[in-house]
C-alpha cells in the first residue's frame, strides 16, 4: 500500500515563513497588524473589483457576520442552497432565523433558478418574504449568476455569495467572490489556498467592511474604557495567520492551474468509461476545479469506487449530503426536485490537491479503472 493520497491537502509556497517571521520579529501577534492589512489588500487586488475585504477567522464567521450586516434576526427566513457544506447554513441558526432550502439544477449542481423563484413566491404567499439568499459556487463551479441575481433583484432580496470553494473561479470574466451584496471566502486547510483556518468577508463599501471588523473584534466602541452597545464576536484574523495568507497569495494562480490540470488528467484517463461522467463548465464559466468530481451510474458503483480507493490508501468522498436531508435541518421547509439527492447517491470527489504528482494521479485512476473492469 502506497503513501496516503489526501483529497485536498495544504500546499505551501515557501514564502509563508518570511511573513510569519516578520510578525514574530516585530511582535505583531494580535488580530491586527501589517500582515492582516497586506493580505486584505492582496485579495482586493486579485479580485479586480471595487470591493473591501475584512480578513476573519473562518468562512463560517464571514457568513455569520454577512447575515448580521444584511439585517437577519430571529424568525427571519433565509433561503440557502441545499447542496452545500453545513457551514453555509449553520449561521442562519446562529441568528435564530429559519433556513429555507432550495435544490440544485443539473448544469452546475448549484441553486436552481426555477426552484428558487418557486420558493420565494411560496414564502411570500405565506406572509414571510425571505430576508437573504445564500448562494454557493459548489466545488469551484460558478452558479448561474445572471439568472439568480436577476431573480434576487426582482424580488429585492440581497444575495450572500458563498465563494468558499471558488477563489480563482470566474463568471463572464469576473472573479467569484464579487457577485453578492456581501460575499465570503474560506482559507480552511483544504481550500485552494489556506491560512490553516481563516476566511474573508467581501463588501461593496467601506462602511460594511468597517462594521464587520467592529463586530469581529467584540464590538468595542470608541471609548477609553471597554464599552459595548452591541453583541460582538472574536472573529478577526490574526497577524500570524495572515502572514501565511500573504505567502499563499503568491501561488494562487499556480494552484488553480494545477487543479485544472488534475481535472484534465482524470477526464482523459477515464474517457472510455461510459459509466463515469464529469461536470462541464457552462459558457462563460471558469472553474478553479477545487475538487474534481465524478458521477457514477448508481450508489453501488459509487461505493465500489470509494472503497476500492480507500483500500489503496486514497481518500475520496461522496458529494455533499444535501442540507434538507440532514437530521439537524430536515424539519425546515425545502423546495426540491431530486437533483441534489441523486448527485449525493452517485457522486464522488477525487483527490485534487495542487501538490499531487503524476504518479499520485495514476494511482487514483488505475484504482478506478481496475474497479470498473471488475464491476
Amino acid at each position: 500500500m502506497g503513501e496516503k493520497i489526501w483529497l485536498s491537502s495544504p500546499h505551501m509556497s515557501g514564502n509563508e515563513q518570511q511573513y510569519i517571521k516578520q510578525a514574530f520579529d516585530t511582535n505583531w501577534v494580535a488580530p491586527l497588524g501589517p500582515n492582516v492589512n497586506e493580505f486584505e489588500s492582496s485579495i482586493k487586488t486579485y479580485l479586480k473589483q471595487d470591493v473591501h475585504v475584512a480578513a476573519l477567522s473562518s468562512g463560517t464567521a464571514a457568513i455569520h457576520l454577512g447575515l448580521i450586516l444584511l439585517g437577519v434576526s430571529k424568525d427571519d427566513e433565509v433561503i440557502c442552497q441545499s447542496k452545500t457544506f453545513s457551514a453555509s447554513a449553520n449561521p442562519i441558526l446562529y441568528q435564530g432565523a429559519i433556513p429555507i432550502f432550495v435544490d440544485s439544477e443539473e448544469e452546475t449542481w448549484n441553486i436552481d433558478p426555477e426552484q428558487l423563484e418557486r420558493a420565494i413566491k411560496d414564502r411570500i404567499s405565506k406572509g414571510k418574504k425571505p430576508k437573504v439568499i445564500i448562494t454557493v459556487h459548489l466545488y469551484g463551479m460558478p452558479y448561474k449568476v445572471a439568472e439568480i441575481n436577476r431573480i434576487a433583484k426582482h424580488y429585492e432580496i440581497p444575495v450572500l455569495e458563498d465563494s468558499a470553494e471558488a477563489f480563482g473561479s470566474l463568471y463572464n470574466g469576473q472573479k467569484c467572490g464579487t457577485f453578492g451584496d456581501i460575499s465570503i471566502l474560506s482559507f480552511n486547510g483544504n481550500k485552494i489556498i489556506t491560512t490553516s483556518g481563516g476566511g474573508a468577508l467581501i463588501a461593496k463599501n467601506k462602511e460594511l467592511k468597517d462594521k464587520a471588523i467592529y463586530l469581529a473584534t467584540q464590538a468595542r466602541d470608541k471609548a477609553v474604557e471597554y464599552h459595548h452597545t452591541e453583541i460582538g464576536y472574536n472573529y478577526r484574523m490574526s497577524n500570524i495567520v495572515a502572514g501565511i495568507g500573504r505567502g499563499q497569495m503568491t501561488i494562487l494562480d499556480e494552484h488553480v492551474k494545477s487543479r485544472r490540470a488534475n481535472y484534465k488528467f482524470y477526464r482523459d484517463a477515464l474517457k472510455d468509461f461510459d459509466s463515469i461522467s464529469f461536470l462541464d463548465e457552462m459558457d462563460g464559466s471558469f472553474s478553479n476545479r477545487w475538487l474534481t468530481t465524478i458521477l457514477t451510474e448508481s450508489f453501488k458503483e459509487r461505493e465500489c469506487l470509494r472503497l476500492a480507493l480507500e483500500k489503496e490508501n486514497i481518500e475520496a468522498r461522496p458529494l455533499w449530503k444535501p442540507m434538507h436531508m440532514q437530521p439537524i435541518f430536515e424539519k425546515y421547509p425545502s423546495y426540491v426536485n431530486g437533483v441534489s439527492e441523486d448527485l449525493f447517491e452517485k457522486g464522488l470527489c477525487l483527490p485534487s490537491g495542487s501538490n499531487l504528482s503524476n504518479s499520485d494521479l495514476e494511482r487514483v485512476t488505475n484504482s478506478i479503472i481496475n474497479c470498473n473492469v471488475n464491476v
